[in-house]
């Protein structure tokens, strides 16, 4: 059928990932040796949970592979771009940051829906983000079309003291904010195809770029009203 074509010529493209900040491992990083270049970057994390967090590359931490390729103040505008060829007609997507090198990750920034059909979107880093030296930024994808999956890039941060040392205050305090969105890995929740995955807690920053939502099935958590009530920001 053109659908079951639509999907084999998708697989046979390649997906998405980002390219800044470059990932660990990623062909875009200056760190990453040339024989440890990951040209699976684009695959999506198993779906029984391999790979996760970060397709297992934290343990380039501490080494020469693992150094810092960005650097961010907190309460500062920021932003990511996105490269490759099969969108999977988009999706929902999150930034989270980790600042304890993986073991918890905070959501900054929720795209629900339109996500990732645009070369690059926008993002604050939370005004109240404690300074950090090799933090972990995190995009992860939920696409719309194709096999359930999640998709996961991580680049080494440092996040900086704000500029402006009055201009602390969130909404949302950073030690608040909720988890990062984890879903067809083996976890027990899992999306919806054909729809851009509502996501049961986005934070307080969210892009709406999509109009045919859902919310996941399963384990995934109740609906949060930070996520009802939050401010919505446009990229």
């Amino acid at each position: 059928t053109a659908i079951t074509l639509l999907i084999l010529v998708s697989h046979a493209f390649a997906h998405m990932e980002i390219s800044s900040p470059p990932p660990l491992r990623s062909k875009y990083n200056p760190n990453t040796n040339k024989d440890d270049i990951d040209y699976s970057m684009t695959s999506p994390l198993s779906n029984t949970g391999g790979g996760f967090p970060c397709k297992g590359y934290l343990s380039l931490l501490g080494t020469s592979q693992g150094k810092s390729v960005a650097s961010w103040a907190a309460g500062s505008s920021q932003s990511f771009s996105v490269v490759g060829s099969a969108t999977h007609g988009g999706g929902s997507c999150q930034t989270s940051l980790s600042l304890d090198s993986g073991k918890t990750f905070r959501v900054i920034h929720s795209y629900t829906g339109g996500c990732p059909l645009s070369p690059s979107y926008n993002f604050k880093v939370p005004a109240d983000t404690p300074a950090t030296q090799d933090a972990i930024f995190a995009w992860t994808w939920h696409n719309e079309i194709g096999d359930r999956e999640m998709y996961m890039n991580c680049a080494v941060v440092n996040i900086l003291p704000p500029g402006n040392t009055n201009n602390k205050r969130e909404q949302v305090s950073f030690s608040s904010r909720p988890a990062m969105f984890e879903a067809n890995i083996g976890n027990g929740c899992s999306t919806v195809e054909m729809f851009d995955v509502l996501y049961p807690n986005p934070g307080p920053d969210v892009t709406n770029g999509g109009s045919k939502t859902k919310s996941p099935i399963g384990s995934c958590g109740s609906l949060s009203s930070v996520g009802a009530s939050g401010s919505y920001e446009s990229s």
